[in-house]
């Protein structure tokens, strides 16, 4: 059976709460403060069984001024509203705001009640339709049946119950299929039973046992449990008024208007991207960086409108434009919202999510604008492949996308597949499922290419660029695997070469000029015949009679070669030396099980400004190990 919640609207005294009890026999009013003025101050919650045999979760809503903030909270997630106005008084100011707050809601459903014709003659009931009609006339109410009742003397109460019945037909199933999200609109405990906690369950499910955590607080606790009208059941679904009984959950630590969902599917935001729609009702425009108050669920946040177009927004228009609020909430794509001024306080605008989790945008430029603008009526597979782009080397997560979209998993997996296919996005994480837009890959195999042409031409004697160094010029957002997964595509491409932990472009050759061949016979036949007692470079620049840095990046290539080995800074003998001298070490300390530094002195025959670089060379190389005074051989590779 389809879930489905009735909810009051209209303004104060006008009858809302009498009616619910004359069809439900339940008074919604439940504070000592409200049987004493007579007034909702808080949402009431009752239920009815309809005809058909649908039944109806209902929440009535308090119609006084001071207490919008409790309607907004009340109205979200109801799917009719019932528009109760009064024939005795008509149209009056909460009526209108109470109307264009369902408006922004996005409520489409829903029927008139005309409360207190026992107190009216025929004629002036007649006036009151005229204008209420007038009044609808142009809203998602205009079409919508208008039920002249009396509490009192229960006339027309059948007609309302029966009209409702046939709406609640008409009201299209919910699905339980995304992600499980209940506004907390009630906290309070019972003895017994401990914190419970009620709210409309607007989408996915919820079972006993199942662990939620509280957004955008990060408190988890497990699910007791869940009662649905009065009964214990073991599973809610989407639409459902739910009281959930939680496991050592204190009171104190939750409030209205946080968030219930599974941990990990929610994520807390500062910022959110917004169509918002500025009410025709108002009398000037509104500026840019406005101090508001921002209603979405059961919440209700302060922070400031930010426009991204321009300085102002004038009565009846819409625009796109980021909230920056003082506290988080935690949304997805397409919730409703409503924005009311910080003071005095009314209801001044409203609209619908269009990110909920964005990046701090800077105003006046087209892309960002137009991009957002798209996104309210693109295909999934575009909104996906537009976050995927404006991610950049990060990337874009199949969680966060579930909230960018507002799709179940198993669909969007189905469009993320699609455009895994077209190449249009590559998957970069498989453990995480992160994803980057083909366009970022693209001009990240043009930035590498660049990178390593320009250092080849700064350094056209080295092999190529360190991997690491390489990997430093790029944010540091980009993670290591979308790192090497480039390269290995440029790698498999022939793009580039890599020995190791170098880079470089596979054209790359080392070439040396006419006087660094020159200069590169004179090192190799100093250092083959100075053996293991070599002259330090510095001396040996200033004996060939050649600059420093010249011959400095033709040594160098020597190392890179193998011809050389470099012992410490500006020490460095012919390979073939070393290798004899590693030999002979092996050698000995194969024979003799250990070796003293005199001894190691006989075996080299080097002074000591060689021998102790060459035995710690040894050391380092995990030829010898050192044990006190002596040396053990430590590996014959």
């Amino acid at each position: 059976m389809k879930q489905i919640i009735l909810g009051t609207a209209g303004h104060i005294d006008h009858g809302k709460t009498t009616l619910i009890k004359s069809v439900t026999g339940i008074d919604t009013d439940r504070l000592k403060e409200e049987k004493l003025r007579g007034i909702t101050i808080e949402l009431g919650f009752a239920s009815l069984d309809l005809p058909s045999g649908q039944h109806l979760g209902i929440v009535d809503v308090p119609g006084h001024e001071k207490f919008v903030k409790n309607m907004v909270a009340g109205a979200t997630g109801i799917d009719i509203v019932a528009m109760v106005i009064a024939a005795d008084e008509g149209i009056m100011p909460q009526t209108r705001e109470h109307m264009e707050i369902c408006t922004l809601l996005g409520i489409k459903h829903g029927l008139v009640v005309v409360t207190k014709i026992d107190l009216v003659d025929e004629e002036w009931l007649e006036l009151v339709l005229e204008d209420i009609r007038s009044f609808v006339r142009g809203t998602f109410l205009e079409n919508a049946p208008i039920v002249p009742v009396s509490s009192t003397t229960r006339r027309g109460i059948p007609e309302f119950v029966k009209t409702l019945d046939q709406l609640s037909a008409g009201i299209p199933s919910r699905s339980s299929a995304g992600l499980f999200r209940l506004p907390v609109d009630r906290v309070f405990t019972m003895k017994g039973f401990g914190t419970v906690i009620t709210g409309t369950l607007i989408s996915g499910k919820i079972g006993v046992g199942d662990t939620i955590m509280i957004y955008p607080s990060g408190i988890t606790s497990k699910v007791r449990g869940i009662q649905v009208h009065n009964q214990s059941v073991n599973e809610a679904l989407a639409g459902m008024r739910t009281a959930i009984n939680f496991q050592g959950l204190e009171k104190a630590s939750i409030n209205r208007g946080e968030v219930l969902a599974i941990p990990g599917t929610l994520k807390p935001s500062y910022m959110v991207d917004v169509s918002i729609h500025y009410l025709k009702s108002n009398k000037k425009p509104i500026k840019n960086r406005t101090r508001v108050r921002f209603h979405t669920g059961t919440s209700e946040v302060l922070g400031n409108l930010i426009l991204l177009d321009g300085e102002e927004l004038a009565p009846g228009e819409t625009t796109v434009g980021q909230l920056r609020l003082d506290t988080p909430v935690s949304l997805v794509k397409d919730d409703r919202f409503v924005i009311r001024s910080y003071s005095p306080v009314r209801t001044i605008a409203g609209g619908a999510v269009i990110n909920p989790i964005p990046v701090k945008h800077k105003r006046f430029k087209p892309e960002i604008i137009n991009g957002l603008k798209s996104l309210e009526n693109s295909a999934p597979e575009e909104i996906v492949s537009y976050h995927a782009n404006e991610s950049g080397y990060e990337g874009v997560s199949l969680s966060d996308l579930i909230l960018m979209t507002n799709i179940p998993e198993k669909k969007l997996q189905i469009h993320i597949q699609s455009l895994l296919s077209k190449k249009t996005v590559i998957l970069v994480d498989k453990e995480n499922q992160v994803y980057i837009h083909e366009t970022g890959f693209e001009t990240m195999k043009q930035e590498i290419f660049s990178y390593l042409n320009h250092y080849h031409q700064a350094n056209p004697l080295k092999a190529g660029m360190s991997k690491e160094e390489l990997k430093s010029k790029f944010p540091t957002a980009m993670g290591a695997k979308l790192f090497n997964l480039v390269l290995n595509r440029m790698i498999k491409e022939n793009e580039i070469a890599q020995d190791k932990d170098t880079v470089c472009l596979s054209r790359h050759t080392v070439s040396l000029e006419t006087d660094q061949s020159d200069i590169r016979e004179k090192l190799l036949d100093v250092y083959s015949k100075s053996g293991l007692q070599p002259p330090y470079f510095t001396e040996l620049s200033e004996t060939l009679d050649i600059r420093p840095e010249r011959a400095k990046d033709v040594l160098m290539l020597l190392v890179d070669e193998g011809l050389l080995v470099k012992i410490k800074e500006d020490l460095f003998f012919h390979a073939e030396a070393v290798q004899s001298l590693k030999e002979r070490v092996i050698d000995f300390l194969t024979s003799h099980g250990e070796m003293t530094t005199p001894q190691f002195k006989t075996i080299a025959g080097v002074s000591r400004k060689f021998l102790i670089p060459l035995i710690e060379y040894l050391d380092a190389r995990n030829v010898t190990i050192r044990i006190g005074d002596i040396r053990k051989l430590r590996s014959t590779k």
